[in-house]
């Protein structure tokens, strides 16, 4: 009897440790399992985070040497929502109207925004002939170039901008070459032969862009003496805050058109190699004037500044912005094409 309990007690105490041990196990693992759960979103998100903002990252930098320039807004690194095409939205696309009315010097349909020391007298500049005639002789007459060709514009219309939404594209489809034929066709098919140069001035480097388009001019004017105007045509960035960019616009003819601008350099400040600014200017109010005439509020208030622009080659060089990177490619073409019936009844007269 007494070694029938002993047996008995030994068979529970066995049966106790075997439970012990299956129970431990069996809790070893689920808190492994738990802490595996916990662990694998964190690792994720953050693998994801970092995928993210390298793409960032790389835009930022693309975007920080124009940024010397213009008034590029600043790219926004974080995580924003996303569309449904997967593209990460960066920002506000602020519609906006500068009025040339406001400009403090204005006279017979000019406005202008004087950014130097200088005075200027846009009566008298106005009444002043230039120096040259446009000709129909079959020789090129206007030169059209891009000091920064690669400037580009918004693909379709909306009040927001992607990371997909690149202000710098080599299509010539949707950059400056496009307005640049525009503009030159129009003047070509009236019989003032204009030469188009699409030569890339800031891609793949920006740095030193005014240096290789300073060449592509004199290229031209070495080929084609007889050229009289140099057009540079580029693509203006205004931004709102740190992630928001503006896109200026008016209605002409019932339909939207983006604002252009004249800017105009000048012997003034830190600028002495440029004499002959004053018969450029003269030009340059000559198309803002003829401009408003026909196209009123197409043109923002012309821009005098104390820079150069390479407009020192030629007494008759003119740098024209069309609109801004927020405007779509559809409404800076319609700008293209009233500049050219502008630029065209301008230089009929000239000649």
């Amino acid at each position: 009897m007494s070694n029938k309990g002993s047996v008995t007690r030994i068979a529970v105490s066995a049966t106790l440790v075997v439970v012990i041990l299956v129970y431990g196990f069996y809790d070893a693992m689920f808190s492994a399992n738990v802490k595996i759960d916990a662990v694998t979103p964190a690792t994720i998100l953050k693998k994801e985070t970092e995928s993210n903002a390298e793409p960032a990252k790389e835009e930022k930098k693309t975007e920080n040497t124009k940024a010397q320039e213009t008034q590029t807004p600043k790219t926004d690194n974080k995580t924003t929502v996303t569309t449904s095409s997967n593209a990460t939205v960066k920002g506000k696309v602020i519609e906006k109207f500068i009025s040339p009315y406001s400009a403090k010097n204005s006279y017979n349909n000019v406005y202008l925004k004087n950014s130097t020391d200088l005075d200027i007298d846009i009566k008298s500049m106005l009444s002043q002939s230039l120096s040259y005639k446009i000709q129909k002789n079959g020789k090129p007459q206007v030169l059209i170039m891009h000091t920064h060709t690669t400037e580009s514009f918004m693909t379709e219309n909306r009040d927001y901008y992607t990371d997909e939404d690149l202000t710098r594209r080599t299509d010539e489809n949707l950059n400056m070459v496009h307005l640049g034929n525009i503009v030159a066709d129009k003047l070509n098919s009236l019989g003032i032969v204009t030469v188009h140069d699409k030569t890339v001035h800031d891609y793949p480097e920006y740095n030193n862009s005014y240096t290789r388009s300073a060449a592509t001019v004199n290229s031209n004017l070495k080929k084609y003496p007889s050229i009289k105007i140099v057009i540079d045509m580029h693509r203006d960035a205004i931004s709102a805050n740190d992630t928001d960019k503006v896109k200026v616009t008016t209605e002409i003819n019932g339909k939207k058109a983006a604002q252009i601008m004249l800017v105009m350099g000048s012997q003034s400040g830190s600028v002495t190699n440029f004499p002959n600014w004053k018969e450029n200017l003269n030009l340059a109010l000559k198309l803002q004037q003829t401009i408003e005439v026909m196209y009123p509020s197409l043109a923002r208030p012309l821009s005098l500044m104390s820079r150069n622009y390479n407009e020192s080659l030629t007494t008759g060089s003119m740098l024209i912005e069309m609109g801004t990177d927020g405007n779509t490619i559809d409404e800076v073409s319609y700008s293209a094409e009233l500049l050219s019936n502008a630029l065209a009844s301008l230089l009929n007269t000239l000649g």
